[in-house]
C-alpha cells in the first residue's frame, strides 16, 4: 500500500485506501471522517500511516 500522490488532500492516506481498496477517495474520505465521531484512535492511526507508509513512486519521471 501507497499513500496517494494523485488523490491527495493532506498526506494522501485516505486517497491510498482508497486505490487499495478500489474505491473513491471521497467515500473513504467521509468514512473517516464519520468514524472520528466515534470513540477510538482513528486520527492516532491516520498519523501513525502518515508516518509509516511510503508515498506512491513517481511514474515515468512525472509525480501524478
Amino acid at each position: 500500500m501507497y499513500r496517494s500522490r494523485r488523490h491527495r488532500i493532506i498526506a494522501g492516506v485516505c486517497g491510498g485506501i482508497a486505490d487499495r481498496f478500489g474505491m473513491p477517495p471521497t467515500m473513504v474520505r467521509l468514512l473517516f471522517l464519520l468514524s472520528c465521531l466515534l470513540p477510538g484512535p482513528q486520527f492516532v492511526a491516520y498519523l501513525i500511516m502518515w508516518i509509516i507508509v511510503p508515498n506512491e513512486p513517481e511514474r515515468y519521471g512525472h509525480p501524478y
